[in-house]
């Protein structure tokens, strides 16, 4: 038996309770590998009223699992008020990560699935990291440019090469260098992470129609085509760079395993579009198994009994699925 999976719970106040406990309750029919949550058990029970059991480890949670939603506690606002986030409340959810990770890279949990956060308040309680990646990435010993972030969905994975930046800076921050890396990460991924053997890259162009061969911007010939004949380097089929508007249909996702886009809505529009239920978040390059589901704290819905538990349960399955992979 492999350890189970490792669940930070994110903002008590947000909607990672709620869905983690319809997760746990759709454990049978979704196949559900055993898991755990870690975080605040009276964020659980302010929204759902099924059982709930405090473990002391993850394999004390492995032996509750079939009978409760096992907990390892993290101690939260003395009151939770769904939908009502508190400085308090993201010290927990920064406490709770800190604990998940810790446990997942030492092994007595086999992935690590994270709950959606307020960077907001996290920030105010000294947190200091773009996003939950990179602060994986740092507790993991790896600099945030030697990792990369994938969504994946049914028919579709995507790579931003930049993220949580201003679009009107995505040009200067563009170098061969940095798609070279990015791609490289995505392509051992695919092969370690997903089972490819010889992994197919597609690469976006940054201008309307790729350019138009330099007509509408030299971003393609200059930065982005010397980086594709550098990755191909890497025993993969690489094609690119393509028209963005072009390279998303059902036809064209045929013909690749993930696409390599340039910024942050470039990859995340296609992949919201075709799989906003379903759409999983997860690190590439790191030496754990790490993915959360592609939503937020969804604070306006939290504690209505309206949030949608598809994406964790697919963070989940695919979490597993990776982890397997990786200890085969």
């Amino acid at each position: 038996m492999s350890p189970p999976l490792a669940v930070a719970l994110g903002d008590p106040a947000g909607i990672g309770p709620e869905v983690v406990a319809k997760a746990w309750a759709q454990r049978a029919a979704a196949r559900l590998a055993p898991f755990f949550a870690v975080g605040s058990p009276e964020a659980i029970a302010a929204v759902w009223d099924g059982p709930v059991a405090i473990a002391s480890d993850p394999d004390h949670a492995a032996a509750l699992f079939d009978e409760a939603l096992p907990v390892i506690r993290v101690d939260g606002p003395a009151e939770i008020l769904p939908g009502h986030p508190t400085i308090e409340g993201a010290r927990n959810a920064f406490e709770a990560l800190e604990l998940a990770v810790g446990l997942t890279r030492s092994g007595a949990a086999c992935a690590l699935v994270t709950g959606p956060v307020s960077k907001a308040q996290l920030y105010a309680v000294g947190f200091t990291h773009p996003g939950q990646t990179e602060f994986v990435a740092e507790r993991c010993g790896l600099a945030p440019e030697m990792v990369a972030m994938m969504l994946a969905g049914p028919t579709l994975r995507t790579v931003p090469v930049t993220t949580h930046v201003a679009l009107k800076d995505v040009p200067s921050l563009l170098t061969t260098e940095l798609i070279v890396a990015k791609g490289r990460t995505t392509i051992r991924a695919l092969r370690r992470l997903f089972g490819i053997e010889r992994p197919r890259l597609a690469v976006a162009g940054l201008n309307p129609h790729a350019g138009e061969n330099g007509a509408l911007g030299r971003e393609e010939i200059d930065i982005v085509a010397p980086a594709i004949e550098r990755l191909r380097e890497e025993e993969a089929e690489l094609i690119g760079p393509l028209a963005p508007d072009a390279m998303f249909h059902r036809r064209m996702r045929e013909t690749y395993d993930a696409a390599l886009c340039l910024y942050h809505d470039q990859a995340l529009v296609p992949l919201k579009t075709l799989h906003f239920d379903e759409g999983v978040n997860i690190t590439l390059g790191l030496p754990i198994v790490r993915t959360s589901p592609d939503h937020g704290t969804a604070f306006d819905i939290a504690g209505q009994d309206r949030a949608e538990p598809s994406a964790t349960i697919a963070a989940m399955r695919m979490a597993a699925e990776c982890a397997r992979r990786v200890a085969a």
